[in-house]
């Protein structure tokens, strides 16, 4: 069981509790602190609260994170492509369409499932149902993940998730011809006020979010680009460029067009992956190839962009 404790500042006045930890804690998700609040783990100055309990600076915030039981989930031996591996951490290729932890719907087949069969010992953190994952990436968006074996090494690389220290490249084909080589996209991430299941710009409560893109090969109808995140919100790039009216290739969900390419899900590779190791800091960066279906159709669009049909 481990005990935490803060004191809230300026930058937390006002905000429910929920949403403060999830700030404060990026590693922990909103709904496992609200299970902790629910389970009365969680106090403001010495008294249990609600979720909806509005904290205020200088608020004493304590709360306490049970020990990690053995998840009722069993381990798979599904092939996993292992960039790097040593006692602290494991860096994954993820392929398209796995999902990366257990949830309703998706109890098996996880990378989670894959990696509670390779890894002896995983980080216990992040609740149950998520041991050893520290980040994620969306079902159908390929590449780099990290995955943390021990409760220290996860505080230490969700740290650098938290002050934005850890490099984070994607490669992503988009519609249309953006007018910019280079850009960048400021705008806060929330819940979608009208479909709560989607991310949205959101300038009353989301959080900072940013992306910086480039350019890198154009196609007239769409346009093949380099995403480099300076913040992690969740779908931050499909909701950026659906913000500019630029949505993903493929994204069913940001995006009202229809694919004329046989496509399952969102054209985005997570390329790369840059942090510092958690026992000896040295800078690690960590690259996964495009997988063949994007460099397929990368070579559809040359195609057509030579032979004039696109």
């Amino acid at each position: 069981m481990k005990e935490y404790r803060f004191r809230a500042d300026g930058d937390n006045n006002q905000i429910r509790i929920d949403k403060c930890l999830a700030d404060n804690y990026e590693e922990l998700s909103r709904s496992y602190i609200q299970k902790l609040i629910k389970d009365g783990m969680v106090s403001i100055n010495g008294k249990k609260c609600k979720a909806s309990t509005a904290v205020n600076e200088g608020d004493d915030i304590s709360f306490t994170v049970p020990d990690a039981v053995i998840p009722d989930i069993v381990p798979e031996d599904i092939k996993l492509d292992i960039l790097y591996e040593d006692e602290d951490v494991i860096v994954i290729n993820k392929p398209k369409g796995m999902v990366v932890h257990p949830a309703p719907g998706h109890y098996s087949g996880t990378l989670v499932n894959a990696l509670m069969y390779h890894c002896r010992d995983l980080s216990g953190i992040n609740g149950v149902l998520r041991p050893g994952i520290v980040h994620r990436i969306d079902r159908d968006t390929t590449g780099v993940l990290i995955a943390c074996k021990n409760d220290r090494a996860h505080e230490i690389i969700a740290a650098q998730l938290k002050e934005h220290s850890i490099d984070r490249e994607y490669y992503a084909i988009v519609y249309g011809n953006l007018p910019d080589d280079k850009g960048s996209i400021d705008a806060p991430v929330g819940r979608d006020k009208k479909d709560r299941k989607k991310m949205a710009v959101n300038y009353e409560n989301g959080k900072k979010a940013v992306t910086d893109y480039e350019v890198l090969e154009r196609f007239g109808k769409y346009t093949y680009i380099k995403c480099i995140l300076k913040t992690g919100r969740t779908h931050q790039i499909r909701v950026h460029m659906t913000s500019i009216n630029h949505p993903l290739l493929g994204d069913t969900v940001y995006s009202d067009h229809k694919s004329p390419f046989n496509l399952t899900g969102q054209t985005l590779h997570a390329g790369t992956l840059g942090f510092s190791h958690p026992s000896t800091g040295e800078r690690m960066i960590l690259k996964a190839e495009l997988p063949e279906y994007f460099e397929h159709l990368l070579e559809v669009l040359r195609m057509k962009r030579e032979n004039g049909t696109i």
